[in-house]
């Protein structure tokens, strides 16, 4: 019988093989023989954990997604108010651990593949819903309602445009750079639109920055 664990243990090596292959092989070249010689398994266990190189490469970004959303609520659990919780949305994805040149590989090598692979287009529908109902929870008690979704997805738009800047070498926006456009923009939206909260909603305002 298989040791207790050894299902997430063999899981995680194969994904991180994955990533590895991804990063210095391409992915045109990684394979299901490459994989597994680089996690030191044999090619059939790929079958048994995820039924084919589709179901790997599906969990491998799930993987990466998961470390993003992990890095978002730790940072969350800090802000106070709607101007944190934004910047820690913000910050989260322009974290060291998002531009580790085989993190950036990965999400290159997804977002290029999202609109030709109804599987992937799901992973990052839920990750897009995910980071624009941040924002919208952080923006409803300072602007019209009708602004909220309008701010909250050109806010989603801007990171990942800015993300993509920062990951080209040739982007010349630093990470620190991109999360203060971003921010900057958040402060702006504030500024244009912002409406008196509600007695049950005053809060002391504060800069994003």
């Amino acid at each position: 019988m298989p040791k207790v664990g050894m299902e997430d243990i063999r899981r995680r090596q194969l994904i991180d093989a994955t990533i590895a292959s991804i990063h210095e092989d391409g992915f045109g070249a990684t394979t299901i023989a490459r994989i597994s010689k680089r996690a030191g398994l044999s090619s059939g266990i790929v079958a048994h954990y995820f039924d084919d190189k589709a179901g790997l490469l599906e969990a491998t970004w799930r993987s990466i997604a998961e470390d993003l959303r992990i890095e978002t609520v730790r940072r969350l659990k800090d802000a106070q108010t709607p101007e944190e919780r934004i910047r820690a949305v913000i910050d989260a994805n322009f974290a060291p651990a998002q531009f580790v040149p085989e993190v950036v590989s990965v999400w290159l090598t997804y977002w290029a593949l999202v609109p030709q692979t109804p599987t992937l287009k799901r992973v990052h529908a839920i990750n897009e819903r995910r980071m624009i109902s941040n924002f919208q929870h952080a923006l409803k008690p300072h602007l019209p309602e009708e602004r909220v979704k309008a701010v909250a997805t050109g806010l989603a738009a801007l990171i990942e445009g800015l993300w993509l800047r920062c990951a080209l070498s040739s982007g010349g926006v630093t990470p620190e750079e991109a999360a203060a456009i971003a921010r900057d923009y958040a402060n702006d939206q504030f500024k244009k639109h912002a409406v008196a909260p509600s007695p049950a909603k005053v809060r002391n305002i504060q800069s994003v920055t």
